[in-house]
């Protein structure tokens, strides 16, 4: 049976616009995918739905459509996309809407039951993460285009593997396959050489990254598949690629889904020649009994203001503002008050701006007014009788609304999955029948150690190894890999959490664990806690952890210097 080519065409919520017809143009594709939703834009589409019931869907998507669906139909290529959000129903009836005005027949579909609001009271957006068989249902009644609210991600893959190949819910090694390529495709150009951590090393071997094609997958009948992209678009695919993507945002060698547990420690990657990885191997396990439902709530309001200090005594500088910011945090004290100091500043600077540091307040509380323009006005009041130099980034202002998520599970028959097919016909698609709770296989071995005695040289990590790291409601994973069996042996010995918590001091007294992935030749590290209550309460400066592993990469060891 020829493979199944699904490509991707968006990784979040405000992607390269034109994404969709440069896939639609530069290649065969049989099925194309669209991711738009994260924990932080259903807390938007929340907000969205607050002011008009009828919004709550990606808006981008229409826009995209109008110009490509003529495209489409012209090439034969079925859309699958999570666009719906909040309102799958609402989209689906706007793409009829758009089709209709285009003068284009298209059979459209959706998905939904995955709104569990009204269950979760205080929630903005309570919603399930469903698989892949009501898309599967879907296609198999002649969709051209589906529209769901919240799948999981690999969902996009695995409802039109199943529709194509016949799969049944049973097929767990083949659904496995295609939740990996699902997972590898749904970041976009992530997997295309996008926040690569070897960049470098791709534009020095003449690979032009400014402008990567988004990625595909060929997709055979038993699971295995070939990540790749179309022909002659930049970027690049490779094993290194391949591997950060799979990485990234999942914990141990389970990676558990409505429809599949696939097990990343059976993953296999070679290269397959240019720009193509192939991936075998997979195997899968009946999914848990319950389902991820994630909640969205507001958590109160929050400001901040960032003073900048400037050239000498930069720590007295900070201290005196906050003795002198003390008087109004104790007339209405905020729940929060974060007070960090970033040494943004060198000596001897040849500009101003590498000369400052900046000082940053951030609060919280449940009562605006509290957070409100009283606070950041005694910040500004201070301005001709606080430090020389005194300065802030931004006027005062009002508090400002902020977010939180938190992820719950409910039983898989508790959440009503229904495919609404193009014909009107509404399909109930069976929870998981076959389920098995969610535990941690048996740590593997490590390799042998790599040999002691050897010269080494205190370097960064990042010149051996690559990361990538990424966010999971207040946890954040990293991701760690190398490139050679002999620079694993040494990894897997080295970086262990304790050597992880002294490099990253900010995880020092929070819960890390370690998981091996040996095929991979990489470490999967998950913080407890780092983000605090998610990326919408913007606990630290970098709220949804993307940098957290290049801060990893930079921080020295003594290396063998065989391996650099």
């Amino acid at each position: 049976m020829t493979p199944l080519r699904i490509g991707n065409a968006s990784g979040f919520y405000g992607d390269r616009f034109g994404a969709m017809r440069e896939m639609l143009t530069g290649g065969e594709l049989d099925v194309l995918t669209g991711d738009y939703l994260a924990e932080l834009t259903m807390l938007i589409l929340g907000r969205d739905r607050l002011k008009d019931p009828g919004a709550g869907y990606a808006r981008t998507f229409l826009r995209q459509l109008e110009d490509c669906l003529g495209l489409a139909q012209e090439r034969g290529v079925r859309i699958v996309t999570n666009a719906g959000g909040l309102n799958p129903a609402g989209l689906a009836d706007a793409v009829r809407e758009l089709a209709g005005r285009l003068c284009i027949g298209v059979r459209v579909a959706h998905v939904e039951g995955d709104d569990l609001t009204a269950a979760h009271p205080g929630s903005l957006a309570a919603h399930a993460y469903l698989g892949g068989f009501g898309i599967a249902e879907c296609l198999r009644a002649g969709a051209d285009i589906v529209v769901t609210g919240r799948v999981t991600d690999a969902a996009l893959v695995t409802g039109p593997a199943a529709a194509h190949f016949g799969w049944r819910p049973e097929d767990y090694d083949r659904l496995a396959g295609a939740v990996v390529a699902g997972h590898v495709l749904e970041c976009g150009t992530q997997a295309t050489g996008g926040n690569y951590a070897f960049f470098s090393e791709a534009t020095a071997a003449g690979r032009d990254l400014r402008h990567p094609g988004f990625p595909l997958a060929e997709l055979h009948e038993d699971g295995s598949c070939v990540i790749t992209k179309h022909p002659g678009t930049g970027g690049l695919v490779d094993v290194g690629t391949v591997t950060a993507q799979l990485l990234y945002e999942t914990g141990g060698a389970r990676y558990a889904g409505p429809d599949v547990t696939a097990r990343l420690d059976t993953v296999r990657l070679g290269q397959d020649g240019p720009d193509r990885v192939r991936i075998e191997g997979v195997r899968g396990e009946s999914p848990p009994p319950s389902l991820k439902v994630g909640r969205n709530r507001l958590g109160g309001f929050r400001n901040e203001v960032v003073f900048v200090l400037t050239g000498l005594d930069i720590e007295a500088k900070a201290a005196l503002v906050r003795e002198q910011m003390a008087d109004a945090l104790a007339k209405s004290p905020p729940s929060g008050v974060t007070w960090e100091l970033a040494r943004t500043d060198r000596p001897d600077a040849d500009t101003e701006e590498t000369a400052g540091a900046l000082l940053r307040l951030v609060v919280r509380d449940r009562d605006q007014e509290t957070v409100g323009r009283a606070l950041t006005g005694a910040a500004v009041e201070l301005a001709l009788a606080s430090y020389p130099g005194f300065h802030v980034l931004a006027p005062p202002g009002k508090g400002a609304p902020y977010g939180v998520f938190e992820d719950v599970y409910v039983p898989q028959g508790d959440v009503p999955h229904v495919a609404v097919l193009h014909d009107g016909r509404r399909i109930p698609v069976p929870p998981a029948q076959d389920t098995l709770v969610l535990q941690d296989p048996p740590e593997p071995p490590p390799p042998e150690p790599y040999p002691a005695g050897g010269p080494t040289r205190r370097a960064p990590l990042g010149l051996l190894a690559g990361a990538r790291s990424g966010d999971k409601g207040g946890n954040a994973n990293v991701g760690v890999w190398v490139r050679s069996d002999e620079a694993w042996r040494w990894l897997a010995h080295t970086l262990t959490v304790e050597t992880f918590r002294r490099l990253l001091p900010e995880t020092a007294e929070l819960p890390v664990t370690r998981h091996l992935l040996p095929n991979l030749r990489a470490l999967n590290f998950t913080v407890e806690g780092i983000l605090g209550q998610g990326v919408a309460a913007q606990h630290r400066f970098d709220p949804q952890a993307k940098a957290l592993g290049e801060w990893l990469r930079s921080r020295h060891l003594d290396i063998p210097e065989a391996l650099l």
